[in-house]
């Protein structure tokens, strides 16, 4: 803060707030924020009736409960004092972004995760350690899909995509963010929405699914099948597809600029003739939220430093007919990249 020349950073819903506190908020029009000047002593403010969920961490923060008939953002107003210039987290509600700017006139503002970002970035050792537990979690599930133990043909992809999230829970997750079940012409949206249509022998199916596990902490992986024997196209872009996944993880190392990792996966996709196939970044960060710093994207300048994790996910799509992506979680590390994923990287085919 003292480097950037933030006088106040406030931080409300999102995942700065338990990284720094512990605590989680809950998304509720009562105003939760934790308010940490520059020098001195940090607050958070609570409404009185979610007090009781707060783990008090007195070395840490005080807790200001407020009450229904006060104005919170009168209160973290005045403990913010009148700062040139303020630091708000990137996931606060706008209403109280702008009743914050009506209080503070003379405060410029800044987004907190220019702050927050590069600190959660860089992952400790017992972060690591937490995501290597998520992602071996993600890892079983992916490895009950490949051996067939997920019955696919004749179900809707909303159904595989509801027992994927069921499976990442039984396996220690406290809640599911994503369950991307694409078959056939679906799997070409990388994002595609699990619908009502019913998956059918001869398709690739394309399963990207992760979650939050009890400890806080992310998992996020990418796996495809196919139904049957795969006709020769799928199998020849498979193919480039996993060496194009590899280059990217080889590429990770300490000081190359993320933008470098993007590039050593889209390389190989280009030099198949693919390059515009290959629709998105190649990698996000991942911790406490699924999607964080850094971004392995071009024009991200920024080298990777031990303790960066973050995905690697190449993907290759056909519009309406099919698609293919590969993703591992990895962290750079001093003595080389460390991908936590280790669940079959073939395209693994399934007896119909």
């Amino acid at each position: 803060m003292e480097d950037e020349g933030v006088e106040v950073l406030l931080v409300s819903l999102g995942a700065d707030l338990p990284y720094l506190t512990g605590y989680e908020a809950m998304p509720l029009e009562r105003l939760t924020m934790l308010v940490l000047p520059v020098s001195g002593d940090a607050t958070l403010v609570v409404p009185r009736l979610e007090a009781p969920r707060v783990e008090e961490r007195p070395d840490v923060f005080t807790l200001r409960p407020w009450d229904e008939t006060e104005d919170p953002v009168a209160i973290v107003a005045g403990l913010a004092g009148r700062p040139a210039t303020a630091a708000v987290g990137d996931r606060t509600w706008a209403r109280f972004v702008l009743d914050l700017q009506r209080q503070l006139p003379g405060t410029s503002w800044r987004r907190a995760s220019e702050i927050t970002g590069p600190l959660r970035a860089v992952k400790g050792h017992d972060e690591v350690a937490a995501l290597r537990r998520a992602a071996e979690a993600a890892d079983r599930v992916a490895a009950a899909l490949q051996a067939g133990d997920i019955p696919l043909v004749g179900r809707t992809e909303a159904d595989v995509s509801a027992e994927l999230g069921r499976r990442l829970v039984e396996e220690g997750h406290a809640r599911v963010n994503f369950a991307i079940v694409g078959s056939g012409p679906n799997a070409a949206s990388p994002h595609h929405e699990p619908g009502d249509r019913v998956i059918q022998a001869g398709e690739v199916v394309l399963c990207d699914f992760g979650g939050t596990t009890t400890e806080g902490y992310c998992s996020d992986i990418t796996r495809c099948v196919h139904l049957g024997p795969p006709p020769a196209e799928v199998v020849e872009l498979y193919a480039v597809l996993r060496e194009a996944q590899a280059a990217g993880v080889a590429a990770a190392v300490v000081g190359t600029p993320c933008e470098e990792v993007d590039a050593a996966a889209r390389r190989r996709i280009a030099e198949a003739g693919l390059g515009d196939l290959f629709v998105h970044r190649t990698g996000h960060g991942i911790g406490l939220e699924e999607h964080e710093d850094p971004y392995l994207v071009e024009g991200n300048g920024e080298p990777l430093v031990a303790g960066h994790a973050f995905s690697v996910e190449p993907g290759i799509y056909l519009p309406g007919r099919t698609g293919l992506r590969l993703e591992d979680i990895v962290v750079a590390t001093d003595a080389g990249p460390e991908p936590l994923n280790r669940a079959d990287h073939d395209l693994v085919v399934l007896e119909v």
